[in-house]
């Protein structure tokens, strides 16, 4: 059941979606600075490849950095596995790991957490028909938010292709170290005096075209990835049991029926590999 959160009270359990998160952190905030205590902790899944960690900021399309801190973005991009996304219209703030969510007033800026007046709702994973709205309405703003930054970690099978041995990480785009290395291009008056001539600047408006995927277990429309290959509600029945082999329905790659050679741990039917690999880089 949600809990209303405030002061102390939100700032502590904040800190413990960074805690407990093993999966996944999502941080949802128009403007980032983090607070010594939010570095201290997530500092700690630095260590932890397997966690994806999606970050979507807003505001200030002129100038990023202030928005975004380059001491922070020097912080998140050391994470193995990372996106970060632009918002232009970004005002709400959401932060979440797999098992818990919180909807909030406050942005991820130390300023707001130890000085404003500041209240949010905790949301527990799939106990209510708010936290799966949520879920849902914060997915699309992250599909349909400019990437700026993605790096992935990249794993060996071990085991006979029981488990899987983290490799290595590797920076597959990258459009905010330039930026903050050669600010100077960006705050020139002669590239900044006018809408016309912001639009020009390639950094800030790239356009990219959404990947889409389906989900392995209802066919439905979702971001390709086959770390996640199922709907929201899909997944939600899926970790009852979490079994990895059971057989689902549909190529996450195509959309096609599967006939039950897919599953959460091979989502994509052997015969569209090559072509999904080819694709998306995989």
């Amino acid at each position: 059941m949600a809990k209303f959160l405030k002061g102390n009270e939100l700032n502590s359990e904040l800190e413990k979606i960074f805690e407990k998160a093993n999966n996944q952190i999502i941080l949802i905030s128009p403007y980032i600075k983090l607070h010594d205590r939010y570095i201290s902790v997530l500092r700690s899944k630095k260590e932890n490849p397997a966690l994806e960690l999606t970050i979507v900021f807003g505001k200030n399309e002129d100038d990023f950095s202030k928005s975004m801190k380059q001491e922070d973005f020097n912080f998140f991009k050391e994470f193995p596995n990372i996106v970060i996304r632009y918002e232009k219209n970004l005002h709400a703030k959401y932060y979440a790991n797999e098992e818990s969510a919180i909807l909030t007033s406050m942005n991820l800026y130390n300023f707001s957490q130890d000085n404003n007046i500041e209240a949010g709702i905790l949301l527990f994973n799939g106990k209510d028909k708010i936290d799966i709205d949520a879920w849902e309405y914060f997915n699309r703003v992250i599909e349909q938010s400019e990437l700026l930054f993605q790096r992935n970690a990249h794993f060996d099978n071990a085991l006979f292709g029981l488990s899987k041995k983290y490799k290595e990480s590797k920076t597959e785009i990258d459009k905010l170290t330039d930026f903050f290395s050669n600010r100077h291009k960006y705050d020139s008056n002669e590239r900044f005096k006018s809408k016309s001539e912001v639009k020009k600047v390639e950094l800030t408006r790239p356009k990219e075209t959404f990947q889409a995927g389906f989900c392995i277990r209802t066919g439905k429309k979702i971001p390709f990835n086959p770390n996640k290959p199922m709907s929201i509600e899909a997944y939600e029945s899926w970790t009852k049991f979490q079994n990895e082999d059971y057989a689902e329905k549909f190529c996450h790659f195509s959309g096609e029926p599967s006939n039950g050679e897919t599953s959460f741990a091979k989502p994509i039917l052997k015969k569209n590999w090559k072509v999904a690999k080819e694709k998306f880089n995989l």
